[in-house]
């Protein structure tokens, strides 16, 4: 028995191309390049001027002793010696993680619980969702001034209603060096939470209701359908606010130089005020290139950290 199988024939190889056609494809390659190059050159060259190139010239500052008046020295490692036995940057450092410690998880839960009353369907949910978020864009020096004056010890609303309450001796707030940090993160918070919310709002939208109309067929109350089909559908958007969070807690800077300026004494000074203060106050450029890299890697790793236990997660 005998059967063709013409498919199983190898098919003969394609005739090559000529010079000319072989150079028009190439041509056309070359020119589909540069029409895709012409789109991203602009926003390459804006990356690489304004932050490609800077942060190199702070990897090579950090190992330099150069201030803005005089030629910089290659000192090496010496810097970054120097930062282990600083008194004053191990006190910076550890309020970067006190501040970052209260402020991550407390600004994901109140942006959350928002998030989760306004995606009700409510009688002026609009105008209270934007109240939520005017924070956000309000400038750092009216939110300095105001909140200054509710924390007033003595003349402060804040204090006033502790009072009344029967509480004798309220905190002194941003002018006590124990309460001074709380503070920071009270108002911090307070100001973040709306743009966190308007994220976790857009994520809710997404989450099908029919999984919440099975979970309660099923019997599952409130809560148990917010841990067990609320928040597993939100996972990509709490990666994504956590890792947020973090990056701008441990690089805080503006709200506490207008509130506090790093006082009383080192209580509120961060890593970021201790570089402001190096660099452009005490004219220390390398030294304060040295901190700027060590916060930097210090993002770097714990962002890492973070992607990697989202990825094992997702495993």
């Amino acid at each position: 028995m005998t059967t063709t199988t013409e498919s199983a024939q190898p098919k003969a190889a394609p005739e090559g191309l000529s010079p000319e056609a072989r150079k028009l494809r190439n041509r056309s390659r070359l020119k589909r390049s540069l029409v895709g190059w012409s789109f991203i050159l602009p926003n390459f060259l804006g990356f690489a001027t304004l932050t490609l190139v800077p942060v190199i010239v702070l990897f090579y500052m950090s190992l330099t002793n150069w201030n803005i008046f005089g030629t910089s020295t290659f000192v090496g490692f010496d810097n970054f010696t120097r930062l282990l036995g600083d008194g004053s940057f191990q006190v910076a450092f550890g309020n970067t993680i006190y501040y970052s410690v209260l402020h991550i998880p407390l600004t994901i839960v109140v942006s959350l619980g928002l998030a989760l009353l306004l995606n009700n369907k409510l009688r002026g949910v609009a105008f209270f969702r934007t109240a939520a978020f005017f924070p956000y864009i309000t400038s750092i020096v009216a939110i300095a001034l105001v909140w200054n004056l509710l924390f007033s010890p003595d003349f402060g609303p804040i204090n006033e209603g502790l009072r009344l309450i029967g509480i004798d001796n309220p905190p002194g707030w941003l002018t006590s060096t124990e309460w001074a940090m709380p503070a920071v993160v009270i108002i911090s918070t307070w100001r973040d939470m709306g743009y966190y919310m308007v994220l976790f709002l857009a994520a809710l939208q997404t989450v099908p209701p029919e999984l919440h109309e099975a979970a309660r067929v099923d019997g599952a109350n409130a809560w148990q359908r917010f841990w067990n089909v609320t928040l597993p559908c939100l996972r990509p958007t709490m990666f994504f606010v956590t890792v947020m969070l973090t990056i701008n807690s441990l690089k805080i800077f503006d709200l506490i130089l207008v509130l506090t300026e790093g006082g009383p004494g080192q209580s509120t000074t961060v890593i970021s005020q201790f570089i402001y203060r190096k660099g452009f106050e005490e004219n220390e450029f390398g030294y304060a290139s040295a901190a700027s890299v060590v916060l930097f890697l210090l993002c770097i790793v714990v962002t890492i950290i973070q992607f990697m236990w989202n990825k094992r997660k997702d495993s």
